[in-house]
């Protein structure tokens, strides 16, 4: 589905990052800022995606993940905890046919078993509704760690060198790759964290080696199109050597 949208804000549709990462921070700052309870602040988190992924699929993103859930997010206050699950089911519930429609496949990353089984069920549906589309991947990041995914993958390639369908000297960065969440999806070309904080907290260790990073001053409810679009313009114009020296 693409658009005139990269035309539009001066974008080189021939140089779009492929894939496209967001942590998603600042629902409680912004709700203190306004007197409102963090829950309000999740709550206007969610408008922000569903705008975010619109924009991304009309500009011709391949893929876009959203940290939208941490392990260590299930040591957050329980009520917290519950209103986030309620409305990541909610959300799940009335967004896959939008989804579907517009050509976007839903996956998640993460220790799904984890989620309450009513969210996995959601989960399961709107995978299978959104399975054979094409248009965009959208990985949900949920109860997810990067250290947790990576010796996850170590894990499963102890077992199949145990099981002797791996050989020690066959393992390359490739079959760690393979075996991550991700595994069959590009790398992360950039990464976007909102709320000013200048950590990576615990997201996609392996796969942000040789992403761009931009960090935004605006809170997850307040980032716009307009926002991501010009962070995707700055992105281009940067110069990836991927720690070569370019001569010139």
């Amino acid at each position: 589905m693409k658009s005139n949208l990269a035309e539009q804000h001066l974008i080189d549709p021939e140089k779009l990052p492929r894939h496209v990462a967001i942590i998603m921070d600042g629902n409680g700052r912004w709700a203190k800022k306004r007197l409102m309870n963090r829950v309000n602040g999740h709550q206007s988190g969610v408008e922000t995606v569903r705008s975010m992924v619109t924009c991304a699929r009309k500009l011709g993103i391949e893929v876009l993940t959203l940290y939208a859930f941490s392990t260590e997010n299930w040591s957050r206050p329980v009520a917290e905890v519950k209103a986030l699950m309620l409305l990541l089911k909610h959300f799940l519930a009335k967004e896959q046919d939008e989804l579907d429609r517009q050509k976007i496949r839903l996956n998640v990353v993460g220790q799904r078993f984890r989620l309450p089984l009513d969210v996995q069920s959601e989960i399961q549906k709107a995978m299978e509704k959104t399975c054979g589309n094409s248009g965009m991947i959208l990985n949900l990041a949920l109860s997810y760690g990067g250290r947790e995914e990576i010796t996850r993958a170590v894990q499963t390639i102890v077992d199949e060198v145990a099981q002797g369908k791996l050989q020690p000297r066959d393992i390359t960065e490739d079959t760690v790759a393979e075996r991550l969440y991700t595994g069959g999806q590009p790398d992360l070309d950039l990464l976007i964290r909102t709320s000013g904080e200048m950590r990576l907290s615990n997201f996609m260790l392996w796969q942000v080696a040789y992403a761009e990073i931009f960090i935004t001053d605006t809170l997850w409810p307040d980032f716009s199109q307009q926002e991501f679009l010009d962070i995707v313009r700055q992105y281009q114009s940067r110069e990836r050597r991927y720690g070569k020296v370019v001569c010139t």
